[in-house]
């Protein structure tokens, strides 16, 4: 594999974890599983999960901030999404989300939200809801056992430990910030992986 097809060095992604993922395969993962181990963990193509990681950052760049929303129900995603939201300016919604925040004008938060990122849409299937009614887009961080019917883009990876998450949230923002010009050329972002990953 070409180190330089990497947003970053392969062992990174290793390190983390970001490839395993779960016993369980749906149909909608299996392009991006490379092998099963022997005990049963599929394992995700670094490459694919790499080129759409970048994938996601070109498309969430091509919104303002206000108008994306990020969604994560899962605990081991808040302190990656919430570092994410508070470098790039994107909306987060961390724990429950309540339904109805994009179909129901009469609620007090009420969002016209233009592009939705969840870390799972099964936890997070409720804001999946709302936007496929709505027809907003979704990008979706997708293990090996997530069904991907409402997802526009899936992102292959492990969507469940806490540094695989946060290397996720840690490339996104750069990509983000990169793409919409707000990080000149050569520069990065001062937070570390290390800031983003929950303790």
């Amino acid at each position: 594999m070409a180190e330089e097809q990497l947003l970053i060095p392969l062992d990174t992604y290793l390190k983390v974890g970001l490839h395993i993922g779960t016993k369980f395969r749906t149909k909608y993962m299996e392009p991006f599983i490379y092998k099963v181990r022997p005990d049963g963990l599929a394992v995700m193509n670094v490459k694919k999960i790499s080129e759409r990681i970048e994938l996601a950052g070109r498309m969430l760049s091509q919104y303002e901030a206000k108008d994306i929303l990020v969604v994560c129900r899962r605990e081991n995603g808040w302190k990656p999404v919430e570092l994410f939201s508070k470098l790039t300016g994107v909306i987060a919604i961390m724990g429950r989300y309540k339904p109805g925040l994009l179909t129901n004008p009469t609620l007090e938060d009420f969002s016209e939200t233009k592009l939705i990122l969840t870390v799972d849409p099964w936890p997070d299937k409720n804001a999946v809801t709302d936007a496929v009614e709505t027809g907003v887009p979704v990008i979706a961080l997708c293990d090996t056992n997530n069904e991907a019917t409402f997802v526009d883009l899936v992102v292959p990876c492990n969507n469940k430990g806490k540094k695989s998450i946060a290397l996720v949230f840690w490339l996104l923002t750069k990509e983000y910030l990169k793409n919409r010009g707000r990080l000149k050329e050569g520069e990065d972002i001062k937070e570390s992986l290390e800031d983003f990953t929950p303790e």
